[in-house]
C-alpha cells in the first residue's frame, strides 16, 4: 500500500518463522559485583522506569487537554505534560542512583543544545526519551514507549526498553545479554528477504513493498525495537538524523540479542548528535547484506 493508506499507529501481525528465542535461564542483575562507581544496579534501573511510567505518564494517557500538549521544532514534533514530568523524574531518580552521572534528556536538549556536549564526556551519561511516540500518545494510540540508555565516553552501557501500557521492559547491558522479565532474548533466525517483515518509515514503502513478506509503521521507535527483540519483526531501517535518544539503547539490545546493524556506510552507529546517514538493523550479517540491496541509496535512488 502507498504510505497515505499506512496509518501511524497501524499494527500489522506476520507469522514468522520462528519467535525470538527465550532462553530457559532466569537473569538477575548483579549489581552485588559491580563497584558504585562504575555501574548502577540495573534491576532499581527497571524499577525506576516502571515507576514514573506508573505515576508521570500513564495517568495523563487519554486525560490530556490542549493547554498540555505543545510543539517543538514544527507543528508535528509535540511535546505533553507527560513528556516533560517524566524526564524531571527520571532524570532526578536515575542520577541519585549513580553518583556523578548525568542526564541528556531529549526535552531538556530542545531548551539548551549545551547539554548535548555530555555525550563524549568520561562520566556516566543517562539518555532519556521520556516518551518516545508523543504523536500516538496524544491522539490515544497505545504504540509509544520510555527509553533509557547509559552512556560512558561515548560507549553504550546499558539499555531499557519500558511499555507502559504492555508493561513489558526488554533490558540488557554491553556485553551481558538482552533479558525481558528475567528471560534471555534473541532475535529471530533470519528467513529469505522475501518472507520478512519490518519498519522502513513512509518514505521507503514504494521501494521495499512487494520485495518482503509485511511492513508495519509504529511511529515509535521504541515500539520498533521491541518488535525487533521480541520476534515480531525481522528487520528495520532508519534515515538521517539518528538521535541517540532514540536508538543507543535499542542498538545495544539489538546487538546483545544476536542481532546485527551497521551504517549503510559500514561504520557502527554512534549515539552522538551529528550521527547522519541510514541505519539498517537485521538478524544477521548475511540478511543484512541482502537487505541493503534494496536501500535506495546504494542503488543509487536516493541521497542521504
Amino acid at each position: 500500500r502507498s504510505p497515505a493508506q499506512l496509518p501511524d499507529c497501524e499494527f500489522l501481525s506476520c507469522p514468522l518463522a520462528s519467535r525470538a528465542c527465550r532462553g530457559g535461564t532466569r537473569r538477575v542483575w548483579a549489581a552485588d559485583t559491580r563497584t558504585r562507581d562504575m555501574l548502577p544496579d540495573f534491576n532499581a534501573v527497571v524499577q525506576i522506569v516502571r515507576e514514573v511510567a506508573i505515576e508521570e505518564i500513564l495517568p495523563r494517557f487519554r486525560t490530556l487537554h490542549a493547554h498540555q500538549i505543545g510543539s517543538k521544532n514544527h507543528p508535528g514534533d509535540l511535546v505533553t505534560e507527560a513528556d516533560i514530568y517524566a524526564e524531571r523524574a527520571l532524570s532526578q531518580k536515575l542520577m541519585a542512583l549513580l553518583p556523578g552521572s548525568v542526564v541528556v534528556g531529549e526535552e531538556a536538549c530542545y531548551h539548551n543544545q549545551a547539554i548535548l556536549s555530555r555525550l563524549s564526556q568520561d562520566v556516566p551519561v543517562w539518555v532519556l526519551d521520556p516518551v518516545d511516540g508523543t504523536g500516538n500518545f496524544t491522539r490515544g494510540c497505545e504504540r509509544f514507549g520510555v527509553i533509557v540508555a547509559l552512556l560512558r565516553g561515548g560507549c553504550i552501557m546499558y539499555g531499557c526498553i519500558h511499555d507502559p501500557i504492555r508493561n513489558i521492559t526488554v533490558a540488557g547491558e554491553q556485553g551481558g545479554g538482552t533479558w525481558s522479565d528475567g528471560i534471555r532474548l534473541r532475535v529471530p533466525e533470519s528467513p529469505s528477504v522475501q518472507e520478512m517483515c519490518g519498519s522502513v518509515g513512509t518514505s521507503l514503502v514504494r521501494t521495499f513493498e512487494g520485495k518482503v513478506a509485511k511492513l508495519v509503521r509504529y511511529a515509535s521507535t521504541a515500539q520498533d525495537y521491541l518488535a525487533l527483540l521480541l520476534g515480531d519483526i525481522h528487520f528495520a531501517l532508519y534515515r538521517r538524523l539518528l538521535l541517540p535518544w532514540d536508538h543507543a539503547a535499542g542498538v545495544l539490545l539489538h546487538r546483545e540479542a544476536g542481532g546485527y546493524s551497521a551504517m549503510v556506510k559500514g561504520c557502527a552507529y554512534r549515539p552522538v548528535m551529528a550521527d547522519k546517514g541510514i541505519l539498517l538493523l537485521a538478524p544477521d550479517k548475511i540478511s543484512w547484506d541482502s537487505l541493503l540491496t534494496l536501500v535506495p541509496c546504494v542503488t543509487g535512488h536516493m541521497t542521504l
